[in-house]
């Protein structure tokens, strides 16, 4: 645990959790995807306080009902909330089942150079055939392999957020020199299906390496800076932050808030109509928000944080925003992002040291 404070994220995709979720929306249907809607939403969780924003991704489309559905890339929209925002920390899902773990790492350091050290990273799978043939490659089959991608995916990216030092980039005027060549390092990659050798094409990221975030049973704990954990109840989230391992849990939480027009039984009773709310084997919460100030207030004794899964964003965020966050500043069980703070110190994280940097210096030392 980091302290005191629980941090909150939210993820912010498409028009909220549930499928049918844009038949509520307070916009229209081919709004969804406007750059002022993006900015908006941001905007309202980041004055919110919320610690942090995902938003997730796939190559083949969300959802699997009759429902119209689209989304942008999830780094490309990261890339304009950067822009847009000031404090709020904001990561990316980017499976690494399929995607060249050398563009991924370059697309995520960027981010870290745009956001000035905002920047993290949700790791998660590629589970669908389809998704091998938009990638025109050979199907990556079973948990294990895609297990050994997605660890393979971020050993080499960490490597390569390492492979310039810090003070890697000279630009110099007077001696037309840009870079020191003897900080940039090859990171020699084998893997069991692909080999890389570095170095990196983007400078080492402002945080040195992002804050990565997965689901421990499918990431190596060693690998990431925060698990994200499920649970039907307390004490299965409880139990599954205990055996985490990492140095920062958060738990995975959907909820459907009662709002001035109706109640989050009859919301959900609403859209149940047209597609069923999957059951993730999460933790839901459905009816007031004072009821969810409890269950977060008791969450705390246990994680570091919770991603909030919005059944609707557009009725949702704003009773996060009016009465749930509040209510949790007052009883200081939460903190806002200061200005000019990176992800990595918000949550209570060092920045790490270059491992090549490191190296030298244990050498030069003996």
């Amino acid at each position: 645990m980091s302290g005191p404070a629980l941090h909150l994220a939210v993820e912010l995709d498409g028009d909220g959790a549930h499928p049918a979720a844009w038949r509520r929306a307070a916009h229209s249907p081919d709004r969804l995807l406007t750059p002022r809607r993006v900015a908006r939403v941001a905007a309202v969780a980041e004055n919110a306080g919320f610690t942090l924003i995902t938003l997730d991704d796939g190559v083949l489309p969300p959802g699997g009902t009759p429902d119209p559905v689209g989304r942008i890339g999830a780094v490309e929209r990261a890339a304009f909330v950067a822009a847009s925002t000031s404090t709020i920390g904001i990561a990316p899902v980017v499976p690494v089942t399929y995607a060249e773990p050398f563009h991924v790492s370059s697309q995520l350091a960027s981010l870290d150079h745009i956001s000035a050290g905002r920047a993290g990273w949700v790791v998660t799978e590629e589970e669908q055939p389809g998704a091998a043939r938009a990638w025109g490659r050979p199907p990556v089959d079973g948990a294990g392999a895609r297990a050994r991608e997605s660890r393979d995916g971020v050993t080499v990216a960490r490597a390569l957020w390492d492979s310039w030092e810090d003070d890697a980039v000279v630009r110099s005027v007077a001696t037309s020199r840009y870079l020191d060549r003897d900080r940039l390092h090859y990171v020699d990659f084998t893997g069991e299906t692909y080999a890389v050798k570095g170095p990196a094409i983007v400078p080492r990221p402002p945080q040195g390496q992002l804050v990565v975030l997965g689901r421990p049973e499918r990431v190596s704990a060693d690998l990431l800076d925060v698990a994200l954990v499920d649970g039907r109840d307390v004490a299965a989230v409880a139990s599954a932050a205990a055996g985490a391992g990492t140095p920062r849990v958060f738990a995975e939480v959907e909820v459907a808030l009662d709002t001035p027009d109706a109640t989050g039984t009859e919301r959900v009773a609403d859209l149940e109509r047209h597609a069923p709310w999957t059951d993730r084997g999460r933790l839901r919460h459905v009816g007031a928000a004072d009821h969810l100030v409890t269950l977060l207030a008791e969450l705390s004794r246990h994680v570091d944080g919770v991603r909030l899964r919005p059944l609707v964003l557009d009725e949702d965020l704003p009773v996060l925003s009016r009465l749930v966050l509040p209510a949790l500043s007052e009883r200081r069980l939460v903190a806002r992002p200061l200005p000019g703070t990176s992800l990595r110190s918000t949550l209570g994280l060092e920045r790490p040291a270059n491992r090549f940097a490191a190296a030298a210096a244990l050498e030069d030392a003996r």
